[in-house]
């Protein structure tokens, strides 16, 4: 049987599709990385004894490995030996303060734990805490590892998984206190894999991925893209003239990446000279996209460009094809097919087009909760008059006649300036929309005279000339009184997390010490 006739059924698993694939196309390659080819035949040999050695080492099913260490074919391999088991996989994030990372760590209930010697090195003053095993992984040609996949059998003892299973627990990025540890079901992931076909993705796919496997933004294209038997060509570490240099040469007809990667191959000064015929699909999520970078993927990149707009929480998708609807490009789309996403008021009142309020959706595809944190699990739910239960995104958005979606804000990064709502997206398009500015920014920071005041962060571009009182003055001349920015601040890059998010929390530290009243 193919994975395409598995998924005809109601419920499967990754693991099982793998195996299915290992067995109708054993040649064919799963994953590139680097100089080594694998195998289906491969892959799926070596996640059977990983899982033999992960059950020898007292994993068991429900259980949870984790994971921290750059992406690799031993990272994909570890990802489904532990499923297969009926663990749960853990991926975490080495940007992440060593404490933090041992708080995830112990939050998960890890009992291996699979990172990189500097990772471990970095955790000495307080992995006391962490009382299971570790495996030190960095590409998986460390003899530990190797030693650790040889304990194994050739096939692990079998497990019967169920939809409410946990697949992963995925932390948020968030930069200050515990992350939350977001649950996700393998009934969410099957949600995942069936809609894959409608992006494309099929046995002779070959997706690149080039962002961290601990990202959700990562496995919403690894999981569909491994799942239909396509090729998987690995990247450790974003670099936009090699990710375009594996994409001419591997014939890449898949990728998500996010804005910032986008923008970064877009800067690219010979990016005409690769050969990117063989793109079906772009993909983006994560962070604001400009409707002028779409503009210019549609342009200048063979293949459809879509954004998916969603959380890794689950709940509602938005779709935009911006190659099929030009003219909506600073939208995030429509809503998908069967999810249902809403525009609701501080009292939880759904509100018609044309209004402004917090988005909240529902889908097959929604988190079991945070881990062990019910308050923050009930803080993120709204139900309906029928007590349907939707997942709050904490966006504000407003919906247009056509149905496309519009994001305006954070609800947490609106800035209430003398009673006025200040967004600050319609102040970071103004400075964009100046010819010397290349990245722009604006957070509130807290001012006596006016509650919250708005301070901007710019980049300019290269060889742009012109003072942070000439850019801010040209910004007076352009808003309100009451968006008028209290400061503009020239910096050299912005602060952003390893899947390329701006760090608004870092901008407003360094906002509230800029404004003096």
């Amino acid at each position: 049987m193919t994975p395409q006739d598995m998924m005809q059924k109601p419920f499967g698993t990754l693991p099982d599709l793998v195996a299915a694939s290992a067995k109708t196309t054993p040649d064919a390659i799963a994953l590139i990385d680097g100089d080594v080819e694998i195998s289906y035949a491969q892959l799926n040999a070596n996640a059977d004894q990983l899982g033999s050695a992960l059950q020898k080492a007292g994993v068991g099913h429900k259980d949870v490995v984790a994971v921290c260490a750059p992406t690799s074919a031993a990272y994909i391999t570890l990802f489904v030996a532990t499923l297969r088991i009926g663990a749960a996989i853990a991926p975490l994030t080495a940007s992440a303060h060593p404490e933090t990372l041992t708080k995830m760590l112990v939050d998960c209930g890890a009992k291996v734990y699979f990172c990189e010697d500097n990772v471990w090195q970095a955790m000495a003053a307080y992995r006391d805490a962490f009382e299971g095993q570790r495996i030190s992984l960095s590409n998986g040609n460390e003899p530990e590892y190797l030693t650790f996949l040889a304990s194994g059998d050739a096939h692990p003892t079998p497990v019967d998984i169920s939809p409410d299973d946990y697949f992963n627990i995925i932390y948020s990025s968030g930069t200050t206190g515990m992350p939350k540890g977001i649950i996700q079901t393998h009934k969410m992931r099957w949600a995942h894999i069936n809609r894959s076909s409608l992006l494309g993705y099929a046995p002779d796919a070959v997706t690149i991925v080039s962002t961290p496997l601990y990202s959700n933004t990562t496995l919403v294209s690894a999981i569909p893209a491994l799942s239909q038997g396509g090729k998987l060509v690995l990247m450790a570490k974003f670099n936009a003239d090699r990710f375009l240099e594996l994409c001419d040469k591997h014939r890449v007809t898949h990728a998500m990446l996010v804005p910032v990667q986008y923008q970064r191959i877009s800067d690219v000064q010979n990016f005409s000279k690769y050969d990117l015929s063989s793109f079906r699909m772009k993909t983006c999520t994560s962070a604001p996209f400009s409707a002028e970078l779409k503009r210019w993927i549609v342009d200048n990149w063979p293949g459809s460009l879509v954004e998916i707009y969603g959380m890794t929480e689950g709940g509602g998708t938005c779709l935009l094809n911006a190659t099929e609807f030009p003219d909506k490009l600073h939208t995030v789309g429509r809503p998908a097919e069967g999810h249902d996403i809403r525009v609701i008021d501080d009292d939880g009142n759904t509100l018609p087009a044309g209004e402004k309020g917090e988005v909240v959706g529902r889908s097959g595809a929604m988190m079991v909760g945070y881990h062990n944190q019910p308050k923050k699990t009930s803080d993120a739910e709204w139900f309906d008059e029928h007590g349907n239960r939707f997942i709050r995104t904490g966006d504000v958005g407003v919906f247009d006649e056509d149905g496309f979606l519009t994001l305006m804000d954070r609800k947490k990064d609106m800035i209430i300036s003398g009673g006025f709502n200040i967004y600050p997206s319609d102040l970071e398009a103004v400075l964009r929309s100046n010819d010397a500015v290349y990245e722009a920014a604006v957070v509130g920071a807290p001012s006596r005279a006016w509650g919250e005041t708005p301070v901007g962060f710019v980049v300019l571009k290269e060889g742009a000339d012109i003072t942070s009182d000439d850019l801010k003055a040209w910004m007076d001349e352009r808003v309100g009184k009451t968006q008028r920015l209290a400061v503009l601040q020239l910096v050299d890059t912005m602060p952003r997390n390893a899947i390329g998010k701006v760090l608004k929390t870092d901008l407003r530290q360094i906002a509230a010490e800029l404004v003096s009243d």
